[in-house]
């Protein structure tokens, strides 16, 4: 490298499993804590998304960023600015449905990508308030946003 500081999304597009292991840790803490403990990233605020593994059928936890648009949850399933999408967003996609927590509050919910002009509206949101929406610029695919709403029995 010419100089230029290393970054987390550098490293993380570099070393995925050492991402992966570091997003689990954060997400225990998270959890664990009840939202007390790192609960922010970079200023942005985090939930943590317990998913199912579609391979492994075992219990998997991610921390991601995400903003409130009335009762929905926007996610960007960044993965650093990898050309591959996060296991997290794998999972959910072949599930339907998986567990947010906020705080002490569970929250079952369904995913559904957002298109045209919905999409629109909630990228200019997320770009605007998260340090996320940068590793579009690295990203060799278009970076999905993700509302995940209420699932009710």
């Amino acid at each position: 490298m010419s100089g230029a500081p290393l970054t987390l999304g550098h490293i993380a597009r570099r070393t995925p499993g050492t991402t992966r292991r570091l997003t689990s840790v954060h997400a225990t803490v998270l959890r664990r804590s009840h939202g007390r403990l790192a609960d922010r990233w970079f200023g942005s605020r985090l939930l943590v998304l317990e998913t199912v593994g579609r391979r492994s059928g075992l219990p998997r936890s991610a921390a991601l960023v995400y903003l409130p648009d009335g009762d929905d949850l926007v996610v960007v399933p960044a993965n650093a600015g990898s050309a591959r999408p996060p296991s997290w967003w794998l999972n959910l996609r072949a599930a339907g449905e998986a567990i947010a927590v906020l705080g002490r509050e569970r929250r079952r919910v369904r995913a559904v990508e957002a298109a045209g002009a919905e999409r629109e509206r909630l990228w200019r949101r997320f770009e605007a308030a998260t340090p996320v929406a940068h590793y579009q610029r690295h990203a060799r695919r278009e970076l999905p946003v993700v509302v995940l709403r209420r699932a009710f029995a």
